[in-house]
């Protein structure tokens, strides 16, 4: 029974995490709001423990921030931000393409396959363009077969993804941004990882400067 009743802790933990996260990224719950816990557990009908395991993910990851006797805060997000996290991220996503193009599997083979699918329809929502980015990273994340490394760029690409919300209702290259994806997409099936490598550094560090265009224009 205990051992049953910490899977399923932690499976509400993960949920509310989840929730949570998805809030704080697509900028429900705006950089600098307070984070109301006892709203979280009525809107998410989740307990008080799982919530608060879930907001110190979250607080480690830079998402959310507790300041003594003022409560939990969602954190700010700025310009310098977007510079520090992609130097993380360029390094770290281009190695990860290198070793998904070194590591293919057929199962990876078919999910690519399955998002070059996708890359050819009719895609074209802000939202829905910004989750097929999301998943095509993803999918090489875990291709890559390392699960460090895999929840490092998660956390990462997550402070970006904050970033990205912010300038959905302006001008920024984003289909093209996914696009970009189909060639990289091509050279880790074709296991050419020093190609997948370079386009993915292209790529992120292509994109950096466009949000950071529109975020200097803000």
């Amino acid at each position: 029974m205990a051992v049953a009743e910490a899977v399923a802790q932690h499976s509400q933990s993960e949920l509310a995490y989840q929730r949570i996260l998805d809030r704080v990224v697509s900028l429900e719950m705006p950089p600098g709001s307070v984070v109301n816990e006892a709203r979280l557990r009525e809107e998410l009908g989740i307990g008080r423990t799982p919530i608060r395991e879930a907001l110190q993910r979250l607080a480690r990851e830079n998402l959310v921030r507790s300041i003594p006797h003022r409560g939990t805060f969602v954190t700010e997000v700025n310009i310098t931000d977007l510079a520090r996290i992609t130097e993380v991220r360029v390094v770290l996503e281009a190695h990860a393409a290198r070793l998904a193009a070194e590591k293919l599997s057929s199962a990876d083979r078919e999910a690519i396959d399955s998002l070059l699918a996708l890359l050819r329809g009719e895609v074209t929502g802000q939202r829905e363009l910004m989750r097929l980015d999301r998943l095509i990273h993803r999918t090489i994340y875990r291709a890559a077969r390392n699960p460090f490394l895999e929840a490092t760029l998660e956390r990462y690409f997550n402070l970006s993804l904050r970033l990205w919300y912010l300038v959905l209702d302006r001008e920024v290259r984003l289909r093209e941004a996914v696009d970009e994806h189909v060639e990289l997409l091509r050279a880790i099936l074709a296991g050419d990882g020093e190609l997948a490598e370079t386009i993915m550094r292209r790529h992120v560090i292509g994109f950096e400067r466009e949000i950071r265009k529109v975020l200097v224009e803000r």
